[in-house]
């Protein structure tokens, strides 16, 4: 008798967990895209207004807009200490300023070779997280080798911003596709093992927002990588 509340207690438990758990995920794939859509706004908007114009004629506010990204990643998104209000305004500030630092892409690429390396990127993205989640395999070794990846391929970026080295460039993107495909899936991994209901929804809400970054980030540089190669492939 005992054996059957405890196992009854258990499905119970196990029930609550799987519907908390696809909850959490869908929170934050639907912060992610919610994060794509306003970068791909203010690209647009910022790219046909002629404000491209204004920010890449300045060397020192192009740097700064490019940067700064980077910098409220650094310096003002910090899930541990900070609410999910505010986590939640710094990822739309950085999403903002992605949009403004990717208004570039309209001069230099048509909509064919965006649109193409949108839905190539979306596919690929879905295939990846989608391997992440499903997959018995540990994938933290991987991760943490990729992490450290991603330094040293941001590195190599910035010092190709003034090298302008073609053959850099595409190793440089050639290597972003792999880095950053293989920290989706680890991500995705590490989001779902991460979630427990115990922790309470504040908690879980500040690391839906960390996730939704971080997924956000490996899809906009995803994007990145492939549109470089899309836009060779038509000649641009």
């Amino acid at each position: 008798m005992q054996s059957n509340r405890f196992d009854t207690q258990q499905n119970i438990q196990g029930k609550v967990y799987d519907v908390g758990l696809r909850a959490h995920m869908t929170r934050i794939y639907n912060r992610m895209v919610v994060g794509i859509l306003v970068t791909g706004i203010v690209s647009y908007i910022t790219a046909n207004t002629g404000l491209v114009n204004i920010i890449f004629a300045n060397k020192i506010l192009m740097y700064a807009i490019i940067f700064s990204p980077l910098a409220v990643v650094m310096f003002g998104f910090n899930p541990t200490k900070m609410p999910a209000s505010k986590l939640r305004f710094s990822f739309g500030l950085i999403s903002v300023l992605y949009g403004l630092s990717f208004a570039a892409i309209f001069m230099v690429y048509t909509g064919t070779d965006i649109a193409r390396a949108f839905f190539i990127t979306s596919g690929a993205f879905a295939g990846l997280s989608l391997f992440g989640y499903t997959t018995k395999k540990s994938l933290d070794g991987l991760g943490s080798f990729l992490v450290i990846g991603m330094f040293g391929l941001l590195i190599l970026a910035v010092i190709n911003m003034f090298v302008e080295s073609s053959l850099m460039q595409n190793v440089i993107s050639a290597a972003g596709i792999l880095i950053f495909g293989g920290l989706t899936a680890w991500e995705t991994q590490r989001m779902k093992e991460s979630y427990s209901p115990s922790y309470g929804e504040e908690a879980n809400s500040r690391m839906a927002w960390m996730s939704a970054l971080n997924l956000y980030i490996s899809f906009v540089a995803l994007f990145q990588h492939i549109l470089h190669f899309t836009g060779m492939l038509s000649g641009d």
